[in-house]
């Protein structure tokens, strides 16, 4: 073990390789989507399960695959996680179908939840002392966002240079150099085969994870929660979840340990994550469509304008770390809440026009504020468990991650279509049938505006942007507000003083 921790700064750097292939692959499709439809054809319905089938894959099997890892231990599970998501990549890049590439994503999910808890329960393992974990943590949740920063920009030169599967394929030989390292530098971890596994748990955890990731998906694109089979799938979901945390209570070794949220520390730091995440992929998602469809610029041009994200992202996580140690917890957490909503607030004055530099102050600004606050919660959420049970915590962390991302997407989706569709009035010249499709969405609108083939069409095309402005001028409303209300709580709950204490460890 001591020959481990001596290494433990080149752990750091194989677990955020790891880490950031996974998060690369949450939102490398967000630009390839066009050139991707082209080739593959997919319906919508088809095209909705390829984007969202990763995530939702991902989030109820982090939970299950983070507690399998404390009891058999981590790295074999980073490293069959490797072999998952390396294969899946490969059968991806050369789907034949939309179905086929739907099942594929599934199981980069798959691949992405085995080695995703064990990086922040290893970084547990290997940082013993406080103010390096905290550094560790940083690097960490940089790598994260930035991750999710940076695949909008390796998809449109993937896509722009190469063909859409490129975006996958480029796993492969990574994966293939990070194998033997990750079998000659990951620290062997205490199995804790003494307790038993209770797979019910595992299955209620999963099961009512994803049903009721499933509903707010569902609801995201255009179905009420309310009625029909969705709202059935997402009532379900929650009694199954209802059911796993009544079982784990009674339990004397609960798969999870629901007593940490009853830790103000470990539960404020979770909804942090929580609501940070929402903001940035659900807004990202939405930005990335703004500089497509409403700037016009082109795929790579489009990723190379979020660029500023990554980097401040980056910067924020590396900067946070010091500010932790400096101006304690509650400061840290919401400051960089409060930091992020004031960034966001300029893009209420947004139009149609361009305007490269205030989008880059905004970019900026976003990337910094979310790293902060994201350190300083998985700084908390990492302390408040002990050891045996870090993969534990470290799943319900990621699980927030990956539900605040989806919950995002989901949400400020339904915003941006329930505002986007009575926005756009008729335009005269374009039948009522072709406008209630250009209503559908501002890619919709486009595709009927070249149809049109009359003058028409551009005057579609710009009434449509318009409508998509106010559309996201609305979403961002919602997202300013929860963060502003999320630092005010930060700020009232946890105490001036507050350190994260170490749990001590159990036995």
């Amino acid at each position: 073990m001591r020959e481990h921790r001596a290494n433990r700064w080149w752990v750091l750097v194989l677990l955020c390789f790891s880490l950031l292939l996974i998060a690369v692959d949450a939102t490398v499709l967000h630009i390839a989507v066009p050139a991707l439809t082209a080739a593959l054809e997919p319906s919508s319905i088809q095209l909705l399960w390829i984007i969202d089938i990763y995530s939702l894959v991902v989030a109820p099997l982090l939970v299950t695959f983070g507690t399998l890892g404390d009891r058999y231990g981590r790295r074999r599970f980073v490293i069959a996680g490797y072999v998952v998501f390396g294969l899946s990549s490969l059968a991806a890049a050369f789907a034949w179908s939309p179905l086929a590439l739907i099942v594929f994503r599934a199981f980069l999910g798959v691949g992405g939840a085995m080695i995703m808890p064990a990086t922040l329960s290893i970084i547990r393992q290997v940082f013993t002392d406080r103010k390096e974990r905290a550094i560790a943590l940083g690097v960490w949740s940089a790598v994260a966002a930035a991750g999710a920063a940076v695949g909008p920009l390796i998809g449109g030169a993937m896509v722009e240079h190469l063909w859409w599967g490129a975006v996958f394929l480029i796993n492969v030989p990574l994966l293939v150099v990070a194998l033997p390292l990750a079998l000659r530098i990951l620290p062997p971890s205490q199995r804790r085969s003494t307790h038993p596994w209770d797979a019910l748990s595992a299955v209620l955890s999963t099961l009512g994870i994803l049903s009721v990731a499933f509903g707010l998906k569902e609801a995201g694109y255009g179905h009420t929660i309310g009625r029909g089979p969705s709202a059935l799938v997402f009532v379900i979901g929650v009694a199954l979840l209802f059911w796993f945390v009544r079982r784990q209570r009674r339990l004397a070794f609960p798969l999870l340990d629901i007593g940490l949220f009853a830790q103000r520390g470990f539960a404020t730091g979770v909804a942090c994550v929580l609501l940070a995440i929402f903001a940035l992929v659900g807004l990202e998602l939405m930005l990335a469509q703004y500089l497509q469809l409403v700037l016009g610029l082109s795929p790579l041009a489009a990723a190379v304008r979020m660029l500023p994200l990554m980097v401040a992202a980056i910067a924020g996580g590396l900067a946070a770390a010091h500010l932790l140690q400096r101006i304690g917890l509650r400061a840290t957490t919401s400051g960089g809440l409060a930091l992020t909503a004031l960034a966001l607030a300029p893009v209420l004055t947004w139009g149609v026009e361009q305007h490269p530099v205030m989008l880059t102050v905004c970019f900026i600004g976003i990337g910094f504020g979310v790293e902060v606050a994201l350190l300083a919660a998985s700084d908390t959420i990492m302390a408040s468990a002990p050891e045996s049970r870090a993969g534990g915590a470290a799943a319900i962390e990621e699980t927030a991650y990956e539900l605040g991302a989806g919950l995002g997407i989901a949400v400020l989706g339904t915003i941006t279509a329930i505002v986007y569709a009575p926005s756009l009035a008729a335009v005269p010249g374009v039948p009522e049938p072709m406008m209630a499709e250009a209503r559908e969405s501002l890619a919709a609108a486009a595709h009927v505006a070249t149809e049109t083939g009359s003058e028409a069409g551009p005057e579609l095309l710009s009434a449509a942007r318009v409508a998509f402005v106010t559309a996201l001028h609305s979403t961002v409303i919602v997202s300013v507000v929860l963060l502003c209300l999320t630092a005010l709580a930060v700020a009232i709950l946890i105490p001036r003083s507050a350190q994260a204490s170490e749990k001590p460890e159990q036995t």
